[in-house]
């Protein structure tokens, strides 16, 4: 598994419910970048999580209509990129639960890409697996700089998951995602 520094500490905040899940991509997307830190939980306390300047030192990726530009976030030389791991609706639950995170700075995705998730349904045509979301936000908060490899592992686990459960059943359950009918 690849292994990759970054200019922030990457901590990603994790629904109890999806931490349970044995496809969760957060574990994957933990351990491929150094530092990172997997926080499984309800309620997170912002200042022992982050520190006593938490607000100006962490960045959240997730969108608003007030999200920073790459420059500015890249400008502003933030410690913390922090993601929020579970459904969308466990996501919203998370926010509501930890109004801090409201008060962050934040960072939106600029992906037409769609997610490569097969074996994942997502309500939102731009809903991303939280690995595939940190991929695209270091990406572009690192110019010059690549984090794709950290997908080969997901990708991996994808199509062991897909080989298991047979053709058949892939094709009954999540069809929309192959143009030809057959396993990517």
């Amino acid at each position: 598994m690849t292994c990759l520094d970054c200019h922030y500490q990457v901590i990603i905040l994790q629904d109890p419910k999806e931490a349970k899940h044995a496809l969760s991509s957060a574990p994957i997307l933990a351990k491929s970048i150094n530092g990172a830190q997997l926080v499984i939980g309800e309620i997170f306390d912002p200042i022992k999580l982050l520190g006593n300047n938490w607000q100006e030192n962490s960045l959240l990726v997730f969108p608003s209509e007030e999200s920073l530009s790459s420059e500015a976030a890249i400008q502003k030389e933030f410690k913390f990129l922090i993601l929020l791991d579970g459904t969308w609706r466990k996501v919203a639950r998370l926010l509501h639960l930890n109004p801090w995170l409201a008060e962050l700075p934040s960072f939106a995705i600029n992906s037409n890409k769609a997610s490569e998730y097969k074996i994942r349904k997502s309500p939102r045509d731009d809903g991303l697996s939280t690995i595939e979301a940190a991929v695209f936000a270091l990406n572009e908060l690192h110019p010059g700089k690549e984090f794709n490899t950290i997908l080969s592992a997901f990708d991996k686990m994808i199509a062991l998951q897909i080989e298991a459960m047979g053709n058949d059943v892939f094709q009954a359950n999540y069809n929309s995602y192959t143009e030809n009918g057959s396993l990517p």
